[in-house]
């Protein structure tokens, strides 16, 4: 470990520098115009694994957007195999004028690197590519069998990675599996993050009359499809935020005493400084922590009907869409809460409209492992070490499906390292990640990986 750790601190700001050249490739793979830029990270990621000194690097062409993988296999058969996955794929930078600093061009400034993805996720990624090459570049070898999944899709729903990994089951089986895709309930402060929501949700839209209608010479006679989603909408949640959806909560694993107390004992978010509301609301019963950590919830995402011009239209519009998702907990079945919000809909969807539903094809099961199982428990001896602070245990209100998929496909453990902070702007302009942490970060992943080389499954 002295080697690795030397190495790491003798090309700190080489590392830093090559981090800026990733962050510069605007990956971003839901625009087609960045087709090429992907591609171009891809090859950052492939060719960096390959300079490092992975035997084995491949980018796998998919349907979509590149697959970078690697493996090194030379620690034993008695050592552990882990699978780490990342992505190297990013969010628009939209709305431009936003940014303090051009999205991608790099700039460091007060203690933050400014980019997009600086923190989802090449950054976080970026990290484990610099450890493994301080291994291998400072001693020759890794502490365990590594294989490396970086993909490109992730932002766009991972289109093609499902397949991949039930096909190639064999290539990528490991252990276990580690993601850095997260962070931290504050800077500064370790955080085992063991468990995550699932997903699922839908699109339906209201007809009423053929086309937009004189609100004058209609109104009184004709349903008014906006009204008639605002009378639906409110049928499905009540004011104590209770889900009125039949059925809904039927399989919900109950919150145990135990980990009520994880919770309560975890920091709290200032909600008015970092969202700018006065106050939170939350199930009854549930403090808002348990709330986003450990109940599902039903949330509408976008509304549209009618005019939306400057002024007044005087129109009773022809539809009314809204799309709705929801965040799951263990127990609940995406497809069986999906068809639940079906057959709700269906039965009250008011009188003088036509209803028609787009169901999110992408959906994913919640995850949670025992926070008490050893490579969880290594895990927060590594952050304690390197952030000289013991870590809070917290579960997510966040999806990532290739955890779930991971879990179920290879039912092995997924440890989440994250190094994210609340003030890192994921999605939004003038995204950024904590030089520090950065730094704290890679030697918290030197500890983790000496921690668990004796820990075969």
């Amino acid at each position: 470990m002295k080697e690795v750790m030397e190495y790491l601190e003798r090309y700190k700001e080489q590392h830093l520098k090559e981090l800026q050249d990733f962050l510069h490739i605007p990956s971003v793979s839901t625009d087609s115009t960045h087709k090429e830029d992907v591609k171009t990270a891809a090859k950052f990621v492939a060719d960096y694994l390959m300079n490092a000194g992975f035997e084995t690097v491949e980018v796998q062409e998919t349907k979509g957007h590149p697959l970078v993988y690697a493996e090194w296999m030379n620690a034993g058969e008695e050592a552990p195999t882990v699978l780490f996955y990342g992505h190297y794929d990013v969010q628009p930078p939209d709305p431009l004028d936003q940014w303090k600093s051009e999205p991608f061009e790099p700039e460091v400034r007060d203690g933050r690197i400014y980019a997009r993805g600086a923190s989802d996720d090449k950054g976080q990624v970026f990290m484990h590519l610099v450890v493994l090459k301080a291994f291998l570049q400072s001693t020759g070898s890794l502490p365990i069998n590594v294989k490396v999944c970086v993909e490109g899709e992730e932002e766009i729903g991972s289109a093609n990675l499902y397949d991949i990994l039930h096909e190639q089951k064999e290539k990528f089986q490991a252990d276990f599996a580690v993601i850095s895709d997260s962070g931290m309930v504050a800077k500064d402060q370790p955080t085992i993050l063991y468990g995550l929501k699932g997903f699922t949700g839908l699109e339906f839209t209201l007809k009423g009359p053929d086309n937009d209608l004189h609100s004058g010479l209609y109104g009184g006679a004709v349903k008014n499809p906006a009204i008639a989603l605002a009378q639906l909408l409110a049928t499905m949640k009540n004011e104590e935020e209770v889900v009125q959806v039949a059925h809904f909560y039927d399989q919900v694993e109950p919150l145990s005493d135990e980990e009520r107390t994880l919770i309560k004992d975890a920091p709290s978010e200032d909600y008015e400084e970092s969202t700018g509301v006065k106050e939170t609301v939350s199930e009854k019963g549930y403090t808002a922590k348990e709330h986003t950590m450990a109940r599902p919830t039903l949330e509408i995402n976008g509304l549209y009907s009618g005019y939306q011009g400057e002024g007044t239209k005087t129109i009773i519009p022809s539809t009314a869409t809204a799309k709705l998702t929801c965040r799951l907990v263990p127990g609940q079945d995406p497809q069986e809460i999906q068809d639940l919000l079906v057959k709700h809909l269906e039965q009250h969807v008011p009188k003088g409209v036509e209803l028609t539903i787009k169901r999110e094809p992408l959906s994913a099961k919640a995850y949670k492992v025992d926070p008490d199982h050893p490579l969880i428990t290594k895990a927060a001896e590594s952050f304690a070490e390197t952030f000289e602070k013991e870590a809070v245990y917290v579960r997510m209100g966040g999806s990532i499906p290739v955890v779930e998929w991971i879990d179920s496909i290879y039912q092995i453990p997924v440890v989440l390292l994250g190094f994210g902070t609340p003030d890192d702007r994921l999605h939004s302009p003038n995204e950024s990640f904590p030089v520090a942490h950065f730094d704290k970060g890679m030697k918290t992943i030197v500890h983790y990986w000496e921690k668990v080389k004796n820990l075969k499954q």
